[in-house]
């Protein structure tokens, strides 16, 4: 499969990198792409660097702004021109998504997908990976939006909420 993962080019303590690390060896290992920002910083470093240690390739998605802090030597590297189209070509380009920790560049991706699932614009199968209860908040609001009526479609249709990378990896690859 092509993963798409949503997530922060900060550099981040343990309780963040670790898991990311684990799930990277996961998707290496079972001989998946990485779809990711492009990123050789931070989180997304920390993903890249796994994945290709375990024997996954790599695609990166990379804006004009940003290209400075692009990876060298990946499988694939394309420089949008503007977030938007990083945004979109992310998407195209993969088989389904996770998003893990990460800022407000990392939500606004995150409700992107999920609005094009609530459209049925998409029927990729979405996981939020809540390392260390960083989307506790956000799945409660979520949970929310569902019970008020807000969303036409029922939440588990939209997204799966994993705690674990094995348990987010293991959601894609059977769907």
């Amino acid at each position: 499969m092509r993963i798409c993962v949503f997530l922060s080019a900060a550099d981040l303590d343990d309780r963040y990198t670790l898991p990311a690390r684990e799930f990277a060896r996961l998707l290496g290992k079972g001989g998946h792409t990485l779809v990711w920002g492009g990123s050789d910083a931070g989180l997304m470093k920390v993903v890249a660097d796994g994945v290709e240690e375990s024997g996954g390739r790599l695609c990166g998605v990379s804006v004009e702004f940003l290209v400075a802090k692009v990876r060298p030597g990946v499988d694939e590297m394309i420089v949008a021109k503007d977030l938007a189209e990083r945004k979109k070509l992310l998407i195209e380009k993969a088989d389904a998504v996770v998003i893990m920790v990460g800022g407000t560049g990392t939500l606004d991706e995150a409700t992107e997908i999920l609005e094009m699932k609530k459209h049925g614009h998409t029927t990729k199968p979405v996981v939020l990976l809540n390392t260390a209860g960083f989307y506790d908040g956000l799945e409660q609001q979520f949970r929310r939006m569902e019970s008020e009526g807000f969303l036409p479609v029922p939440l588990s249709n939209l997204m799966h909420f994993a705690k674990e990378p094995g348990e987010a990896l293991a959601y894609l690859t059977g769907s």
